[in-house]
């Protein structure tokens, strides 16, 4: 047999063999159904597959990579329990994907064959403002959860996010990191019940699940353990006015103003959240390039009682009442009176005002934009050598951004064994670095992923050490993948930079819920097996 005709009997077998995985596979989904399931389950020759995985891939760096040979797409919860088992059976892989915001786009693509379980479909949610709690299935949105709040009660919301667009699923299994932080902790610290389901196809809630998986899944990523099926939140109360504001400045010659917000924007008040974002700015009638920052902050309360606080601590801010109901009269400074529903979508860069539609949106962006990201945690002010190390690298590159969130509050209050988010007391803030770019041809992406390397390593003297820590949420494949034997002494590497000491807890509760590991991915918790590793 000459070479061209063993490559077209391999090519032809390969080809027989993935029919009769995608046969197998529809088989056994519909063997186990009650429903017709079948008819939420696309294949790459289906008209919708297309779409439906361009809208999943919210950073569509990896759009023309790995594709599921399924995805499925379950409308009831009991749709889930055929996929875990028809996958367990033919050695499928399940990648899980709520809002398709994963940093490095681990839930729809993998090196093995898998199956998307898209849970976009699962997005009921059941508010009782009786009991100030409300039910969110994974799949919605934080912006469908806004949305509901908002429409039921203008004295109530919830922690979550700042992007409206995430779901719900993977933000709070991860933490959830957001603007009313400060004053009511994570997403995941106002978690009162889940319903899971687990390897074997059960659906648990938290009494079934006994209180190690439910506090696994409150910060430890929950696709480790299981799928996420749906939250139950404590709703918080909030005033019916609050006060948004954003002060802006070039850094040059505004450094001992970051200096100061490096010093106490973790000590102020809790009810007053104050992050910075720095990035590049460029003259209106020239190219001198600069550095910009500013301060984009929340007060839960109404401007009357912002003012005094902001003349006490941040007089520099030069914000008068009058600035918060008037047009802005200049670029440096802008102020809104706002429901708590207007925070939201001022925080993710809308008018206060706007129609509240925006937060159900779900159209695809023409304008594709490919990012990276990483992050740091900080306990001691970076000194001025380390923002000359930011200065000097992000003028060398086009749209590079930080964005700097405080700590503190009621941060403080919660011991960092209380869930697996373990970021607590001692940190004064979080950094998030990003960078975009809007070819993602190979001569592009590689330049930009290579500056936000050098940029993450030149910045390891200023920020938290042994470990050096990062959020879980703002997932790094840079720090390390699990391999294929899915070691827990390797896997620590990464581990302990996101959970620090309750990495172990939760590799040992993976060892109990999944001692197969059938949840997996690159950085999913592996089981605890120590002596074996």
């Amino acid at each position: 047999m000459d070479r061209l005709q063993f490559l077209s009997l391999l090519i032809f077998s390969l080809f027989l063999a993935k029919c009769s995985s995608q046969q197998d596979f529809v088989h056994c989904v519909s063997k186990y159904s009650k429903n017709n399931i079948t008819k939420n389950i696309y294949t790459p020759n289906t008209t919708t597959y297309s779409s439906i995985l361009e809208y999943a891939q919210k950073n569509p760096r990896w759009l023309n990579s790995s594709h599921p040979l399924f995805i499925v797409s379950p409308k009831k919860e009991s749709e889930v329990k055929p996929v875990i088992l028809c996958g367990k059976k033919l050695g499928l892989q399940i990648k899980i994907k709520s809002g398709g915001h994963d940093y490095e786009g681990i839930s729809y693509r993998s090196e093995s064959p898998f199956v998307m379980l898209d849970l976009s479909n699962l997005n009921k949610i059941k508010i009782n403002l009786k009991d100030e709690t409300v039910w969110v299935q994974a799949g919605a949105t934080l912006g469908q959860l806004y949305y509901a709040i908002a429409n039921k009660s203008k004295v109530h919301g919830f922690p979550g996010g700042v992007c409206f667009s995430i779901g719900t699923g993977g933000i709070i299994s991860g933490g959830g990191l957001g603007a009313l932080m400060r004053k009511f902790g994570l997403a995941a610290d106002n978690v009162v019940d889940a319903r899971v389901i687990d390897v074997h196809g059960k659906i648990l809630d938290r009494e079934k699940m006994k209180e190690d998986l439910f506090w696994a899944i409150r910060g430890g990523g929950g696709a480790s353990f299981g799928v996420i099926l749906a939250w139950k939140l404590k709703l918080v109360p909030v005033p019916e006015k609050l006060t948004v504001f954003t002060i802006r400045r070039k850094l040059e010659g505004n450094k001992n103003l970051l200096q100061k917000w490096q010093n106490i924007s973790h000590q102020l008040p809790e009810d007053l959240f104050i992050r910075a974002i720095i990035q590049n700015g460029k003259a209106e009638n020239n190219d001198e390039k600069f550095l910009e920052f500013y301060f984009q902050a929340l007060y839960v309360g109404p401007v009357d009682e912002l003012i005094p606080l902001l003349k006490e601590k941040f007089p520099e801010f030069d914000l008068e009442k009058k600035d918060c109901f008037q047009e802005p009269v200049d670029s440096k400074k802008e102020c809104y009176e706002v429901p708590w529903i207007g925070s939201v979508l001022y925080f993710f860069f809308r008018k206060p005002n706007e129609s509240l539609e925006v937060l159900l949106d779900k159209t695809i962006p023409t304008q594709k934009n490919y990012n990276k990201g990483t992050s740091d945690f900080v306990k001691s002010p970076i000194p001025e050598n380390g923002w000359k190390i930011v200065e000097r690298l992000f003028l060398e590159k086009e749209r590079p951004q930080i964005i700097l969130e405080p700590l503190g509050g009621k941060f403080d209050e919660i011991s960092e064994s209380e869930i697996p988010f373990p970021h607590r007391k001692g940190n004064l803030y979080n950094i998030q670095y990003l960078v975009n770019w809007g070819d993602n041809s190979e001569s592009v992406s590689s330049k930009k992923i290579a500056w936000i390397r050098k940029l993450y390593k030149e910045m390891e003297p200023y920020v938290a050490k042994s470990p050096r820590t990062a959020y879980l949420n703002y997932r790094d494949l840079d720090f390390g993948t699990n391999e294929e034997d899915y070691s827990y002494t390797k896997a620590k590497i990464w581990g302990e930079k996101y959970f620090n000491g309750n990495f172990e807890r939760l590799a040992k509760i993976k060892n109990k819920v999944d001692p197969s590991n059938f949840f997996r991915n690159e950085q999913s918790i592996p089981p605890y097996r120590i002596y074996y590793s």
